[in-house]
């Protein structure tokens, strides 16, 4: 349910009504202070609210049902966009976020001198896998805790915030510390335990939709985050699982504008999981920017042909760097920009 109060009500009023409305109903209420006026988002069983009891208070301009499933998601509670910041980056404002680096972390050399290519063109992030869930129980499975110290002497050397994946519950009060933004796998959007102890912390989450997920599933994956208190979501499009075979996946950039419109919550776009094909990467980076996403998320690689993880959809820094120059003039149209490389 949202309440929507009338412009110029009282700070002590608002508190007053919370109040009255948490001991009559025993329902969460999370206040969203916006530029017009003050929304009160009620979450928990509001069946026993009726419009008679309170359409008449004098504190309220008009009260609404959302019928979503999803409540802390919705663009009902949250009219404006969430903007989630880390350190000196932010994914959702004007910047147009750029995660890059390897699939997976395989050298000190390698990721450090990753680290450095990509920053030096724009790249606000930095993305390195060190653990990595595999199809094959014979594939590289990742350097686990030693990946991690070698992303972060990375962070040393360059400043850019580090992105990487998490697998186990156990392992998150180490992610917490180390991490600046916690990756939910595809693999992992349902799974609801690891949701709920990440929905425990403060970290900014970037959840990936799942192969086969509708838009409302993962919404709802967003929403097990949130409803643990922790709203600095970051949802990320990678392609869903359809009967094409030629391109990895089948990327869906209308799910990016169906987001937008049913969420507050910023979207970025992964070319590299969703087509496999690094010829695909620039383009689809395009074609990213024109749906509205507020970032991407892009495998880059210094030797692809020999990567341990994923080579054929890395692109090499060079041809990184091209795809920034000409994403730059993609997001002026948008009226975004894309940071200056360093």
């Amino acid at each position: 349910m949202i309440i929507v109060l009338k412009r110029g009500v009282r700070q002590k009023d608002v508190t007053n009504l919370i109040s009255e409305l948490v001991d009559s109903y025993e329902v969460q209420i999370h206040p969203i202070e916006g530029s017009e006026c003050t929304v009160l988002g009620l979450v928990g069983d509001t069946s026993k609210i009726t419009l008679e009891d309170i359409g008449t208070d004098e504190r309220i301009h008009k009260v609404m049902r959302v019928k979503e499933p999803f409540k802390k998601a919705n663009r009902a509670f949250h009219p404006e966009n969430s903007i989630i910041r880390v350190g000196e980056s932010s994914i959702g404002g004007d910047e147009f976020a750029i995660i890059a680096g390897p699939c997976s972390v395989e050298s000190e050399d390698q990721i450090t001198e990753i680290a450095k290519s990509v920053q030096s063109v724009g790249a606000t992030f930095l993305r390195g896998g060190a653990y990595k869930p595999r199809t094959s129980p014979y594939a590289f499975q990742g350097l686990e805790e030693d990946g991690l110290e070698l992303l972060k002497k990375a962070r040393a050397v360059t400043g850019l915030p580090i992105v990487t994946e998490i697998m186990y519950p156990e392992t998150i009060e180490k992610f917490v510390k180390d991490v600046d933004v916690i990756q939910v796998g595809a693999r992992n959007m349902q799974n609801f335990a690891l949701l709920k102890e990440l929905g425990k912390t403060d970290k900014p989450i970037l959840l990936k939709r799942g192969l086969s997920a509708t838009i409302e599933e993962w919404l709802m994956a967003a929403e097990y985050i949130m409803a643990g208190g922790n709203e600095n979501v970051i949802l990320c499009e990678r392609g869903i699982r359809t009967f094409e075979t030629y391109t990895r996946n089948t990327l869906d950039l209308s799910a990016v504008q169906a987001v937008k419109k049913m969420s507050h919550l910023p979207v970025i776009v992964d070319p590299s999981h969703a087509t496999g094909l690094n010829y695909m990467i620039e383009p689809m980076c395009m074609a990213a920017i024109a749906a509205g996403a507020d970032g991407v998320i892009i495998e880059v690689h210094n030797n692809p042909a020999k990567a341990l993880c994923d080579g054929p959809q890395s692109i090499t820094p060079d041809r990184f760097a091209k795809a920034v120059d000409k994403m730059r003039k993609y997001v002026e149209i948008e009226g975004r920009t894309i940071r200056r490389g360093q």
